[in-house]
């Protein structure tokens, strides 16, 4: 009979003695400084490819920013104080280095970015939270119930569905929304109204644009979970613990669902990612106060400080998201070769 998770067998039949406790603590944490420096280079080179990609648009700051009448020098010095007669190099390596002390630099307007980021980003983030904790909510629901019925009509309908939600883009899934919900039905608002504090005014409005972003997600993460547990239900301490009477729902719990974690982890943090992507249309069509309507003007302003400090807080968010599920699949699955 097979034992405990942790007394999987190794190739040769005997069981993989114990890690030293002495020794997992340092490893622990050379894997964590090695993943957390690997994040750091792609976040780094991430936000040099959007340096490089705001310089390439056509125009520049000065030009975007600037008032009717102005004269050629008067450009030349507004070109001066915004340092874009710098090379491209040192601007990204001025800017750069003070992400240490938490100075995202100067926007074309002369705010400072976190100030002008101070608002905006924890609506996002609090959007982006309420869809992406729906997501995962609703995709472990469904994931696991159809792994409860495998190969049923319902585990081959969820399975169309899951993936029919995934197809549809959130502009699409948005309009399809508020038509329903709000339009047809009226029992949401359209659109964000805010409130004083620049934060949306009721918890109503949150609805729908937290609808469009997890929906898509919803699916994704459905089809990762129940390829997941389908996967695990393949195993022999699986296939053992039904062969020993245990209740499927036991089974499912204690068995299959702790060996799924790695993929489901992955899953919902590449969810993360796709959920702030979207989040920029989604927020433009439901007037929503983020960081959606922030990005669209600084790029129309050719702002490259505010496109980069937006990359930057997204991407910091991203990256902590992926970094715990590389931490906890390097966990799992190390302790399981």
């Amino acid at each position: 009979m097979a034992g405990p998770l942790s007394d999987t067998p190794t190739a040769g039949g005997a069981l993989a003695p114990p890690a030293s406790a002495d020794a997992a603590p340092p490893a622990a944490l050379g894997r964590a400084a090695r993943l957390i420096a690997k994040r750091l280079v792609l976040l780094g080179l991430l936000l040099a490819a959007v340096f490089a990609a705001v310089a390439l648009l056509p125009g520049d700051a000065a030009n975007a920013t600037s008032e009717r009448g102005e004269t050629a020098a008067d450009m030349a010095v507004r070109r001066a104080a915004l340092g874009l007669d710098r090379p491209l190099a040192v601007r990204f390596w001025d800017w750069v280095s003070g992400l240490p002390t938490g100075d995202l630099g100067t926007t074309a307007h002369g705010q400072p970015v976190t100030a002008v980021l101070s608002g905006p980003f924890p609506n996002t983030l609090l959007l982006g939270g309420l869809a992406l904790a729906a997501s995962i909510l609703g995709a472990l629901a469904l994931g696991c119930w159809t792994a409860l019925r495998p190969g049923g009509r319902a585990d081959r309908a969820v399975a169309v569905l899951a993936t029919a939600a995934f197809a549809v883009p959130e502009f699409v899934l948005s309009i399809g929304l508020l038509l329903v919900l709000s339009q047809w039905t009226g029992w949401l608002p359209a659109v964000t109204l805010t409130g004083a504090d620049g934060a949306p005014a009721s918890w109503d409005m949150l609805v729908l644009p937290a609808l469009a972003l997890a929906i898509p997600q919803i699916g994704w993460n459905t089809r990762i979970v129940r390829g997941a547990l389908a996967d695990q239900a393949a195993l022999p301490h699986v296939r053992a613990a039904v062969l020993d009477g245990l209740p499927r729902r036991r089974v499912l719990t204690h068995h299959m669902l702790p060996g799924a974690l790695p993929a489901v982890a992955v899953a919902v943090a590449t969810s993360a990612g796709m959920l702030l992507g979207g989040a920029v249309v989604v927020e433009t069509l439901f007037n929503y106060p983020g960081i959606g309507a922030v990005l669209a003007g600084a790029i129309a302003d050719r702002d490259t400080p505010l496109v980069a400090g937006v990359v930057a807080a997204t991407g910091a968010a991203i990256s902590t998201l992926l970094l715990f599920a590389d931490l906890i699949r390097d966990r799992v699955l190390g302790a399981r070769p």
